[in-house]
């Protein structure tokens, strides 16, 4: 008897687990539809802003006198990690971490070595991790719950302005990029300087603009605007991403729950029925030797 009821308080525990994770797969579902929403009309925005700034770009000639273009040698860099708040999402934030410690190594080593590499924490699992090994420069857990344009922009114009004083020369985005809801996509972005949008790979200008008053003034005041949906955009990709690991996290875990208590129920019935057998067994003999 003792072996079956330790078969059953597990199998009670795992039926307790078992409503757990199937719950929070239904609220992942939930929350990944909106936010998937939210990327997903995000997206052409962000691509027209980049239609426009390579036409205009291209109009307006070389961008080597434009101060966020410049490309300098980068001897004090800034990484944003955007990870999450929560766990009992697989691989989302291990991958993210793995990533930014290869980055670090392969590219950025002797600044490290200097003290020069500092990280924009968005998120604690992120921050908790990476904390003991870089100087964190600035740390936000509540951005992931509101996804607040207003926050992203006062960050972004922090970015810019260390850029601007030479106070940091180059600022990469560590995150996960929303495919669909079972893949993402780890993706190091760099955000400062701004790429040189000119190359071939960028094709030929597909529109032939008449500006007003300049190419260098129109584009002056666009850049901003730009950095900040561009930030805003790979918030919106981890939220996105975020909610879809865990969803298929969790019913990855409530199948798995699903199987062990298969086996269980199994195991406890040809338990029961063999302690069911042998107490018959003790009955008969029992009664065969009274009749002895």
């Amino acid at each position: 008897m003792g072996n079956l009821k330790e078969i059953r308080t597990r199998i009670s525990s795992i039926e307790s687990t078992q409503k757990i994770t199937s719950s929070m797969k239904l609220v992942s579902a939930a929350k990944l539809r909106r936010a998937q929403s939210a990327i997903q009309y995000l997206r052409p925005y962000s691509e027209k802003l980049t239609e426009i700034l390579h036409n205009l770009s291209a109009s307006a000639g070389s961008m080597e006198d434009m101060p966020l273009f410049e490309n300098r040698q980068p001897e004090k860099v800034v990484i944003v990690v955007i990870t999450s708040n929560k766990g009992l999402c697989g691989a989302f934030n291990s991958n993210i971490i793995k990533t930014v410690n290869r980055v670090v190594e392969e590219q950025y080593s002797a600044q490290h070595k200097a003290g020069n590499v500092q990280l924009v924490c968005l998120g604690k699992k992120g921050y908790e991790q990476l904390h003991t090994s870089f100087p964190v420069m600035l740390h936000d857990d509540a951005l992931l719950d509101s996804a607040d344009f207003t926050v992203i922009a006062d960050l972004c114009d922090q970015l810019t302005k260390g850029f601007l004083k030479h106070e940091i020369d180059k600022v990469d985005i560590v995150y996960n990029q929303f495919l669909n809801a079972a893949t993402q996509s780890i993706t190091v972005e760099g955000f400062l300087p701004i790429s040189n949008i000119q190359s071939d790979e960028q094709g030929p200008v597909t529109q032939d603009y008449i500006i007003e008053p300049s190419p260098e003034e129109v584009l002056t005041e666009l850049i901003p605007k730009i950095l900040k949906n561009q930030l805003y955009k790979t918030l919106c990709d981890s939220i996105a991403s975020e909610h879809g690991a865990r969803m298929i996290s969790m019913t990855k875990a409530t199948d798995n729950a699903t199987e062990i208590l298969r086996d269980l129920r199994l195991k406890y019935n040809n338990a029961r029925q063999s302690s069911i057998t042998n107490e018959l067994i003790e009955i008969v003999s029992g009664a065969e030797a009274l009749k002895g």
